[in-house]
């Protein structure tokens, strides 16, 4: 992705949040050189990669296939005696027209709510013993306190203020309901690792290269300098 990209969605993000009145971290308005200072106080946004992430999943095309979020808070299973907390946060926005791929989660089980704008469709299937895609059986559904199944494949539609269960292993994908407009996406789980827990299918990248066009307005959270 070009860095002006980058920009540009972190922007626009931050615009749509404000709409809703959703208030942000002080660090998520850390500029790149406020980072420069930034000490040993703030290593638990490092090793846990809180903050900003764009991406277009390697495909070069933002607009159709992509996400812009923000984790909020995390834990961290690879030094649990340092960081205790077993959950994390994370804020999504999707834009109508854009598509997260289909994958799931070996470690993590995550709640996904639609917390405001438009209306979100998130298809599911079951994954088999070799992990390939289960386009079968049937999947059970949690959500809001309600448990029902529904054919593989089925598009599972959240309403401003609905959620959705995600269990491990659960392969599901988002778009936005067209007609409905933008929406931004909370997500209540277990600790995130996104360098090693999404099983893409079919593979994907995760984090994107960048074409430094501009400079950066924000760091993204595998960017951050080491503290000194």
């Amino acid at each position: 992705m070009k860095r002006s990209e980058i920009n540009a969605a972190l922007k626009r993000m931050e615009s749509f949040m404000k709409e809703l009145k959703v208030s942000l971290p002080p660090f998520c308005s850390f500029t790149p050189e406020e980072w420069k200072s930034k000490g040993h106080e703030y290593d638990e946004i490092r090793d846990n990669m809180l903050g900003w992430d764009i991406t277009d999943y390697g495909l070069g095309d933002f607009k159709k296939v992509g996400f812009s979020l923000i984790t909020l808070r995390n834990g961290n299973q690879k030094m649990q005696d340092k960081y205790k907390k077993p959950y994390a946060e994370k804020l999504l926005f999707i834009e109508e027209g854009q598509y997260s791929p289909n994958h799931f989660h070996w470690y993590k089980m995550e709640d996904i709510i639609n917390r405001g704008g438009g209306n979100l469709l998130i298809r599911v299937y079951n994954s088999l013993p070799d992990e390939s895609i289960d386009k079968e059986s049937d999947v059970t559904v949690h959500s809001d306190g309600r448990t029902y199944t529904v054919p593989a494949g089925t598009q599972i539609r959240l309403t401003p203020g609905e959620s959705i269960a995600i269990q491990q292993g659960l392969y599901h994908d988002f778009e936005v309901e067209k007609g409905t407009g933008p929406i931004l996406i909370g997500e209540v789980s277990q600790c995130n690792d996104d360098n090693t827990d999404n099983r893409f299918n079919p593979p994907v990248g995760r984090f994107p290269a960048i074409e430094e066009d501009e400079p950066p307005y924000r760091l993204l959270c595998n960017e951050y300098p080491v503290a000194d």
